[in-house]
């Protein structure tokens, strides 16, 4: 719950102060948000539920403060956490120091150590006190009531920012059908290369290129065909339907920047050339040793 938690804080600092110098890792990755928020809706109910149901026996009585079991549980708890937010920070310091902006660093770094002092203050508190017995304790209470609240928060935060189901699945479809253009416009090069001209439509490109398959000429779910047209000699236009906009899309920025679109019908004015050969280095003249 712990990392889950940290990664959607720190999914929210990389979205909201972006730093295109940063690498891949340390990008804003809506993969990343999705996979810590479905963590939060299972570990959430259970740790939370769990921790209830232990204070609750504790107060009764019907569970043993000093029971081994339970220490050892806890002081366990306290290794890993202690281990897993080490390397958590170690992460931090490394990306400041790879040129990562001041201010998402001092953010990230206060959020690993939030989350570390509260697990901690709270676990370390809880095996040293005494007299648990009947005894309501207030530092207890309040640690179980504050941390719910700020995971919910950072967990609704993380819900207002991560997109749709139904919005993923559109870039999804839009990603495939850029797979096929692509796919496409290799078969075209290919097809260049070998015959020093351009296919005179995607009939002809299938029929010559046994890469090319039914499904890499058509929408993948309306069935629509990709518009091919020659304009010049090794120039050609593919046109395609797309359902949403990858220009302020973070995430696959390279490809992006090759195959920009926005909503709806986009036309792209592509061009195949004859890749030229290397030509081969001179031979030496023999040496009086070699003849």
């Amino acid at each position: 719950m712990a990392i889950s938690t940290g990664t959607v804080i720190f999914q929210i600092i990389n979205k909201y102060i972006a730093d295109f110098a940063a690498s891949y890792p340390h990008r804003y990755s809506s993969g990343a948000l999705k996979f810590a928020i479905s963590s939060l809706v299972v570990s959430v109910p259970i740790f939370y539920l769990t921790t209830a149901r232990i204070q609750k026996n504790l107060f009764r009585g019907k569970l043993d403060p000093e029971s081994g079991i339970r220490r050892w549980l806890t002081y366990f708890i306290m290794f890993v956490a202690s281990v897993v937010m080490i390397v958590w920070v170690i992460v931090t310091i490394n990306s400041f120091l790879s040129g990562e902006l001041t201010l998402r660093f001092g953010l990230k770094f206060l959020t690993v150590l939030v989350i570390a002092g509260s697990i901690f203050g709270y676990y370390f508190y809880d095996i040293k006190r005494e007299g648990i017995k009947e005894t309501k304790d207030l530092v207890i209470k309040y640690s179980f009531w504050i941390s719910l609240v700020a995971v919910m928060a950072v967990f609704l935060a993380g819900l207002f920012i991560v997109e749709s189901p139904w919005e993923t699945r559109k870039k999804n479809l839009d990603r495939e059908v850029l797979n096929n253009l692509s796919a496409i416009e290799r078969g075209v090069q290919n097809y260049y290369e070998k015959e020093n001209s351009l296919p005179q439509d995607l009939k002809e490109l299938q029929e010559v290129s046994i890469y090319i398959k039914d499904m890499d000429l058509t929408d993948p779910e309306t069935g629509e065909k990709y518009e091919y047209q020659v304009l010049d000699r090794g120039k050609y236009e593919l046109c395609a339907n797309f359902r949403t906009s990858n220009l302020e899309d973070e995430e696959n920025f390279y490809r992006n920047e090759k195959w920009p679109h926005k909503a709806g019908e986009k036309c792209f004015e592509l061009e195949a050339q004859i890749k030229e050969e290397a030509p081969e280095p001179d031979s030496p003249e023999p040496t009086a040793e070699s003849r």
